[in-house]
């Protein structure tokens, strides 16, 4: 009987109470299968799909018995690995990891001093970092002496400029981290390597990438590079989100502490999770196909004010560039939503954006048409490989000890 098993490598995302994790063949980085873990510590659940979006499984715990915290759920996830993928052992853990401070600018092969490193940007990211970091410690209690590879959020920015690195603040403040972060760097790394390998026509022109999704962003990239985006110190800036504000005046918070005595749980819970689409359609909904879906006034203006910002940010981000080539849609929204890239690219025409409107309904690759100024795409984006290549390429290659080891 053949025993041999396939090596693979696992990549995990853990979140305050989830632990999102796939499974890629190390040799060809196709997808095994994808699930998460949910409600960690109460009413958790199971999930796990394979890459047809068949469901494998399907597990609801009773509170008593749910997994109370990530090490617990991460050895869920593996017994249920050894158990129905036992063709496969897992040769290489790649994490993903919401900051990297101004340290990190490429992935970094894990061990104690990074981890300590790492922790010391959770006031960078108190919602993310501390769970990130949860799920590393458990993976490596597990693992071993695996490799661990943790793949930064925030990497793929550290190629911007001063002026777009900073605020108008003392420089002091800058040397001390407050500057211009950004993320969702794992997608954009991924947009931005696909278009290199699949549709070099467009790589290296002056592109925007709009991430649109519960989580929003948008990026621009020149020569293959970021240059500026959307979203600064936190992933609070920007344009609107599902739940998070998007750009206010910082003397709308001054006004909440000082008038209003809001402490700052008060101002996160209301920035984090009670604005954006949900606030702006007066609690109807985060979730933009439920808007979408509703004849309520409240519901059509949260749409409103989500495209007209997203199209500000295209045409800043344009002048940061000093033009604009191509233009792609990605995340839950930007691939979904027929509607709401009609209507940004309708409401940029004047700037000779041209919509291909049977191409946006048939959600094709290229939404706009041939005699278009502006070349617009939609490209699906995946973070989970993306993180798989990195954990790949670092892992084989063993480099040298990261900084502070």
């Amino acid at each position: 009987m053949n025993t041999t098993r396939i090596p693979a490598i696992l990549v995990i995302n853990s979140g305050s109470s989830s632990i999102k994790f796939a499974v890629f063949d190390d040799a060809n980085l196709s997808e095994l299968v994808k699930g998460q873990i949910d409600g960690i510590g109460s009413h958790a659940s199971f999930k796990v799909k394979s890459p047809d979006q068949r469901i494998h499984e399907t597990i609801t715990w009773p509170q008593e018995l749910a997994p109370q915290d990530h090490n617990a759920a991460l050895k869920v996830i593996l017994e249920w690995l050894h158990d129905v993928l036992s063709y496969v052992h897992i040769v290489a853990v790649g994490h993903r990891v919401v900051h990297g401070g101004a340290v990190y600018l490429e992935p970094v092969l894990i061990n104690d001093s990074v981890i300590h490193e790492l922790e010391s940007f959770y006031a960078l990211a108190p919602l993310h970092e501390p769970h990130n970091i949860s799920g590393i410690k458990a993976a490596r209690e597990v693992f071993g002496d695996i490799p661990q590879i943790a793949c930064f959020d925030t990497a793929f920015h550290r190629s911007q400029s001063f002026i777009n690195d900073t605020y108008a603040l003392p420089r002091a403040l800058y040397e001390e981290g407050v500057r211009r972060y950004g993320f969702h760097g794992l997608s954009y790394e991924f947009i931005n390597s696909y278009v290199q390998r699949f549709l070099p026509a467009y790589f290296g022109k002056k592109t925007v990438v709009a991430h649109l999704g519960n989580g929003a962003s948008l990026c621009a990239i020149e020569h293959g590079h970021a240059v500026a985006t959307t979203m600064g110190f936190s992933p609070l800036d920007g344009i609107p989100m599902g739940s998070r504000s998007g750009q206010v005046d910082p003397g709308v918070l001054l006004y909440l502490m000082q008038y209003k005595q809001w402490d700052a749980q008060e101002i996160s819970n209301l920035l984090y999770k009670e604005s954006g689409l949900k606030g702006l359609s007066g609690g109807l909904s985060n979730d933009m196909r439920t808007l979408e879906a509703s004849s309520a006034i409240e519901a059509k203006e949260a749409i409103s004010y989500f495209v007209q910002h997203v199209q500000q940010e295209i045409l800043s981000l344009a002048a940061v560039m000093k033009g604009l080539e191509v233009l792609i849609f990605t995340g839950g929204i930007g691939e979904n939503s027929v509607f709401i890239r009609e209507q940004v690219m309708q409401g940029l025409q004047w700037v000779g954006i041209e919509l291909d409107a049977g191409a946006n309904i048939d959600g094709a690759q290229i939404l706009s048409t041939t005699s278009s100024k502006v070349t617009c795409l939609r490209i699906a984006t995946n973070e989970e490989l993306m993180i798989a290549k990195n954990t790949h390429n670092l892992s084989i290659t063993r480099i040298p000890e990261p900084l502070g080891a």
